[in-house]
């Protein structure tokens, strides 16, 4: 007996245009995005006041397509105005037959910075109005290396590039003296004197600018390690009038010029070389910041981006990144690479800040039998302790324990998801504010994902304070 197949006709017209909506689930994420978009109201969303020229596109539908591309994995912008054809969800966002192209998605997106964070905050609100973020409570912070849109080939480093200069040097004074002795030896078809000299010249301004960059990063840097240079000898010299014998070799100053291996990216100047994925590898990077709910909502409430290369200097930044009406923190969880007594010390404000739960030492996911028994605390550092003992206490304490435990059951599954379920892996933009926006973009798509699934994609007709 021959199979039976269903029938495809795709030659019959339609003799009505059909409603979109019938194409699309009911608790299609699409829907959740447009509805929390018309809710939020922003008023930062730019257009055109004096209308002139053609007509615009409505800066709600713009925003609702960009939130709803990123949040199934479309960051760039030609990848987007294909949607446009093609998905059936983003056509009913741009209802049907309107097609922006990628250079008005591109502007649309470059322009709209501060509605985008107008955004961010404002859906933050509309999740408390719902009733699945709570006004007071804790946040776990960590940061993930997100590839810049540059190859690291295209770095140098600092000592290499002296190297060049002094390389391109000699050829130039040697191009000068042949093209001054009027030696007759012909170059290769198509070169001449004058031209390789002007290509040399080119080539060392260019590394000679990259090293002057590199020399005034490392001004900014050299400040901040000269000041921690200058507490821990301060540290060890208490230590020593005590009668105290300090652990370890003396501090070093950090020296005047900038580290042989410091790097400049010709594509993009303002990312780095940073190691990535499990540290045996480095790429071309910049470093993306998070601030995640600790109390269940597992949504982001502050974001930014960096390009330094390790977490040492952004427990503060973090924090700062939050929007405090969002949030008012009683506790800060935070991995080793963010301890610094300074930050700590800053942050806590004398018990006036959030009290701080950062790690000062390798934790190991292997628990002992003796680990597993339950026992009092012990008794506290003494007053004089260092702000390093007094955390590592704080830490092996039962509150502690189960304060810090948060932190991998938060933030890190959140980079999880925007790296591998959305697949935001590289930067489209270049430069440290365009990243910012382009982060920006992506964890408030994230919010919204993230409040679609918490609220089964429902949301009420009215909600109050977010005009």
């Amino acid at each position: 007996m021959p199979a039976k197949f269903i029938k495809v006709d795709r030659d019959t017209l339609m003799m009505f245009p059909p409603d979109l909506r019938d194409w699309l689930p009911e608790n299609s994420m699409v829907h959740f995005v447009i509805d929390a978009v018309e809710m939020l109201d922003l008023e930062k969303l730019h257009r055109n006041e004096r209308g002139s020229g053609s007509p615009q596109y409505p800066p709600s539908m713009m925003l609702a397509l960009l939130i709803y591309c990123y949040a199934t994995g479309r960051f760039s912008t030609r990848q987007i105005e294909q949607a446009t054809y093609y998905d059936v969800a983003v056509r009913y966002i741009c209802g049907g037959d309107k097609h922006p192209d990628h250079d008005t998605i591109c502007n649309f997106r470059l322009r709209n910075r501060e509605a985008f964070k107008e955004a961010f905050v404002k859906v933050l609100m509309l999740a408390q109005e719902l009733g699945h973020l709570n006004k007071v409570g804790g946040v776990s912070v960590d940061g993930t290396k997100i590839k810049a849109n540059a190859s690291k080939n295209t770095a140098v480093s600092y000592k290499r590039a002296g190297k060049m200069i002094q390389q391109l040097e000699l050829e130039i004074e040697k191009l000068t003296r042949k093209a001054e002795e009027i030696d007759n030896t012909p170059l290769e078809d198509g070169l001449t004197i004058p031209d390789e000299i002007i290509r040399r010249e080119d080539r060392k301004a260019s590394l000679e600018a990259a090293r002057k960059v590199i020399e005034e990063r490392y001004k900014e840097v050299q400040e901040q390690k000269l000041s921690e240079y200058e507490s821990k000898k301060d540290i060890r010299e208490e230590q020593r009038k005590k009668g105290k014998k300090p652990r370890g070799k003396d501090p070093k100053p950090p020296g005047s010029n900038p580290p042989d291996k410091a790097q400049f990216n010709f594509t993009d100047s303002e990312s780095r070389i940073m190691k990535a994925g499990n540290s045996k590898h480095f790429e071309q990077a910049y470093n993306a910041q998070a601030a995640v709910d600790t109390e269940g909502s597992m949504l982001i409430l502050g974001e930014y981006v960096t390009d330094h290369a390790n977490d040492k200097l952004e427990l503060n930044p973090t924090v700062k990144s939050l929007d405090f009406e969002i949030r008012e923190l009683n506790n800060v969880l935070a991995d080793t690479g963010y301890f610094s007594e300074k930050a700590v010390l800053e942050l806590e404000a004398d018990g006036q800040g959030p009290t701080v739960y950062c790690a000062v030492e390798k934790q190991h996911h292997h628990r002992t039998i003796e680990d597993l028994l339950e026992k009092e605390d012990s008794p506290g550092p003494a007053a004089d302790a260092s702000v390093k003992e007094k955390m590592a206490h704080r830490l092996k304490t039962k509150e502690g324990k189960n304060k810090y435990k948060k932190r991998k059951e938060t933030v890190e599954p959140v980079f999880g998801i925007i790296k591998s379920e959305m697949g935001f892996r590289q930067f489209n933009l270049r430069g440290l504010y365009k990243v910012n926006l382009e982060w920006n973009l992506v964890t408030l798509a994230y919010n919204f994902k993230r409040l679609h699934k918490l609220t089964g994609g429902s949301l009420v007709p009215v909600v109050v304070g977010l005009s």
